[in-house]
């Protein structure tokens, strides 16, 4: 069911707003049906809508999702991820590399302009798919496709990964120890004692990847939840927001923590099957050798990472800045992040 639309907005507006932009897109006159606002998405918005285009030969129709920053976003929050997001246009530049280079992501269409109206963000097609876990991980129709996405988001990280940094826009750069260092920032800001993230700080700040590895394109956020799959398996990468240049294994050990096999604990790449097979479906597809310890590293630190995703979470609810049951839901997993940072420290 569409959600409500956000103060200041109506679905009308919208509406009438997009249909001015894409026929800018189009050179033909737009209109646009079926706009509803997509669930999940703390901090941006993501709509789904038609656009009827009036070709000389006929009607058209296109399938398209606007991804838009929300109309007005809270500015008291700790820094940390929020700090470190790309704007719209940059997501949008490095879609359109992506996808140039067969990563599968939606196809980017236009960035917005001020004169649309309607904010930060940009239109992308339609791709068909769930990224909803629990359908993806239990529902019998998805079955055969259980089998494929682990060796598929393994060869796409490989292609990713091989993206060349000069054709992208201008990422920064996270080297593992100025990763510690933005964590440890927003512990210190939030000010609240937790001992277990301190802890894992420090293990993981003692014991630093030896060698430094050539920067690369890395997704920031790779995990179940921010790639649409159907029976076939993956259709789509999702979610970009947090992209940046660094090592490679980062993307590998975040979609390896706990937090998103979503029940399905036994398989540690994403509920779907083991790191060995994640690991040699990325060398298969031409991704570097697997330094197994320091892709280990690398999920300590996401789970830790993810922890303290959901304190900053739960302060931006808790502080009054933004008001939200899902920030709040989100903030009580800070403890499950606590559990899974005291079984990898005592395994490693």
């Amino acid at each position: 069911m569409p959600a409500q639309p956000e103060i200041g907005d109506t679905t009308q507006d919208m509406a009438r707003l997009l249909a001015a932009a894409c026929m800018r897109h189009f050179g033909h006159a737009v209109r646009t049906e079926g706009l509803f606002r997509h669930s999940g998405g703390a901090s941006r918005q993501t709509w789904g809508f038609d656009a009827i285009v009036a070709h000389p030969d006929g009607e058209q129709r296109h399938a398209l999702v606007l991804r838009r920053d929300p109309p007005a976003a809270a500015s008291t929050m700790p820094a940390g991820e929020s700090s470190l997001a790309l704007d719209r246009g940059l997501e949008f530049e490095l879609l359109r590399v992506a996808y140039r280079h067969g990563v599968p992501v939606p196809a980017p269409l236009f960035a917005l302009t001020a004169a649309d109206g309607l904010g930060d963000g940009f239109v992308m097609r339609h791709v068909p798919g769930t990224a909803i876990a629990r359908e993806l991980l239990r529902e019998p129709r998805y079955t055969d496709a259980r089998s494929r996405i682990v060796p598929q988001l393994g060869a796409i990280l490989a292609r990713l990964h091989a993206v060349p940094l000069d054709e992208l826009p201008r990422l920064r750069r996270v080297t593992p120890a100025e990763a510690i260092a933005q964590q440890r920032q927003v512990l210190d800001r939030i000010g609240e004692p937790h001992p277990v993230f301190e802890l894992a700080l420090t293990w993981l700040a003692r014991r630093l990847p030896a060698a430094e590895v050539a920067p690369c394109f890395v997704h920031g956020d790779f995990r179940t939840g921010n790639f649409l799959a159907d029976e076939s398996g993956v259709t789509a990468i999702l979610d970009w927001e947090i992209a940046h240049t660094g090592d490679p294994l980062e993307d590998l050990g975040w979609m390896c923590i706990k937090s998103w096999r979503f029940g399905a604990v036994e398989n540690p790449a994403g509920g779907f099957g083991q790191r060995e097979a994640l690991h040699a479906a990325y060398e298969a597809a031409g991704g570097p050798p697997v330094d197994k310890a320091r892709a280990y590293w690398w999920e300590i630190f996401g789970t830790a990472r993810w922890g303290i995703i959901c304190m900053a979470q739960a302060w931006k609810h808790l502080s009054g800045a933004e008001h939200s049951v899902e920030l709040a839901s989100i903030g009580r997993r800070c403890a499950e992040t606590e559990v899974d940072l005291l079984q990898l420290l005592s395994e490693a």
